[in-house]
């Protein structure tokens, strides 16, 4: 597939449409299949495929950040890559074989060819006695080691005698390398989104983020929006780290940031706040888990987890949150071979998928009304919004989110703040504002910013002259097709 897209002619109905088509979870779930057999960590081959299987998505651009390049108080480390690896017992019988699965290398292990006997040999495999059919995901980054993962059971079917070990892989100067994709809008403030590419066969974790990420930049790129977004593929920690310290004299430009991973399970949703825990996203992001799911976890940020803590480190400390369905250690399958493409759904990834619409839908719809009549409510029937409420199930919902419009338009009170306050989805706040502003009974305040870290003050109200509202242009916050 190709990300040069045709430019839509007209306008879409709204940002919901323009963003979530028909088959929106099978799309990402048919991505995830493509990269999930590819190998990688956190430098070679297998990251430099994976992106470019994305960038048959958007336009994207790779980076690359050579071996020894010192980033804060890292150092990208040797560029790795792997051939193959087996363990072979005396009758010939690869007992163990990284063609089977890429699990069952531990990741970074250095080049090894030797005999050892079983005892030796034992020292370096990895396995689950509690979960004894699964493989699990072991790394040694940094580090001088080699080692193979296995099932506890192929462990204890193997018997006393001497094992041929062969891991072929590289350590050799070569460079990190990363993908970005920047939308531009109409302002230089920024939403960040950023997925780890640096696991190998994990498809929740995180060819989920990866292919997630991929999809919702192709639809986005066709639409003109007031913020920009950028897209971050770059392997965990270190990736994160080599990018913030190439871009630091531009991250004061991020307004809103998601770290994104597990999103493919039935389980959750779970968003951790940003280290402020009263940021924008913050707000908007429990706002949206609340009315998508019965039961989400809202979590205080605690500095362990994925690169949100690179993000909220003190010296940059971004408004950048972290959001999963299953919380990332938490469900059995974590960081195991049972975190396959069985595990991932595309139900699961199209409800994840509109999440992240929706925190797009608010931070791109949002602003502060102001009540042109404030002294007693307006008549609704004179001006048709009676007509637009309806006798559908949905009238009365929407007979409330005018009279809630109404009557916390003060200038201070943003849409999503009402839409909290009123107890209801911020879309129907958003959809009924603009029938009110269509109307004539609202305008907006031209001084305050919709987006406030909750707890500033409030901006002056200031309203735009009603005169003027029939020749203004779109609004910033107001999103088309381009």
């Amino acid at each position: 597939m190709s990300w040069a897209l045709a430019r839509p002619e007209k306008p879409a109905a709204d940002l919901r449409s323009a963003l979530i088509e028909p088959g929106i979870g099978e799309a990402i779930y048919d991505l995830a299949c493509r990269i999930y057999p590819i190998c990688r960590s956190i430098t070679g081959p297998g990251v430099r495929e994976t992106l470019g299987a994305l960038g048959l998505h958007l336009p994207l651009e790779v980076r690359e950040v050579p071996t020894g390049t010192a980033a804060f108080d890292w150092t990208i480390p040797p560029e790795w890559a792997i051939r193959g690896a087996y363990v072979r017992n005396v009758t010939g019988e690869k007992v163990v074989d990284f063609a089977d699965n890429n699990l069952h290398v531990v990741g970074y292990s250095r080049p090894v060819r030797t005999v050892l006997p079983l005892a030796e040999l034992k020292r370096h495999i990895h396995t689950l006695p509690e979960q004894p059919d699964l493989i699990p995901y072991r790394t040694a980054y940094y580090s001088e080691q080699w080692g193979f993962c296995m099932t506890h059971r192929q462990l204890e079917a193997l018997s006393d005698g001497l094992y041929e070990v062969v891991v072929d892989t590289s350590l050799d100067s070569g460079s990190l390398s990363y993908g970005e994709y920047l939308h531009q809008g109409e302002t230089d403030e920024e939403f960040l989104f950023s997925a780890h590419i640096c696991h190998p066969s994990l498809a929740n974790d995180n060819c989920s983020g990866l292919a997630l990420l991929a999809v919702l930049a192709e639809r986005l790129s066709r639409l003109r929006t007031r913020y920009s977004y950028r897209f971050l593929f770059a392997p965990g920690t270190i990736g994160a780290i080599a990018w913030l310290a190439a871009n630091e004299a531009g991250v004061e430009r991020i307004r809103h940031g998601l770290v994104v991973s597990c999103l493919g399970d039935g389980g959750g949703p779970t968003y951790k706040k940003s280290r402020r825990g009263n940021t924008a996203i913050d707000h908007v992001m429990t706002h949206v888990l609340r009315h998508a799911a019965n039961e989400p976890k809202i979590l205080d940020f605690f500095p362990y987890g994925y690169d949100e803590r690179q993000y909220c480190s003190p010296g940059f400390n971004l408004p950048v949150g972290l959001l999963q369905r299953s919380q990332f250690g938490t469900f059995p399958e974590y960081h195991t071979s049972a975190d396959d493409l069985n595990f991932i759904r595309p139900e699961h990834l199209g409800d994840s998928y509109r999440m992240i619409a929706a925190a797009i839908e608010v931070v791109e719809r949002d602003w502060l009304p102001l009540n042109v009549a404030p002294k007693c409510e307006p008549q609704l029937g004179r001006r048709g919004l009676y007509e637009a409420v309806g006798g559908g199930s949905d009238g009365p919902v929407r007979s409330m989110a005018f009279l809630w419009i109404l009557n916390l338009a003060d200038g201070a009170h943003s849409l999503l703040d009402i839409a909290e306050r009123a107890d209801l989805p911020f879309a129907v706040m958003a959809d009924a504002a603009a029938l009110l502003r269509e109307r004539g009974l609202l305008v907006r305040n031209g001084n305050g910013d919709a987006h406030k870290t909750v707890g500033q003050e409030p901006a002056t109200a200031s309203a735009e002259p009603f005169a003027a509202l029939a020749n203004r242009g779109p609004a910033a916050g107001d999103w088309r097709v381009d």
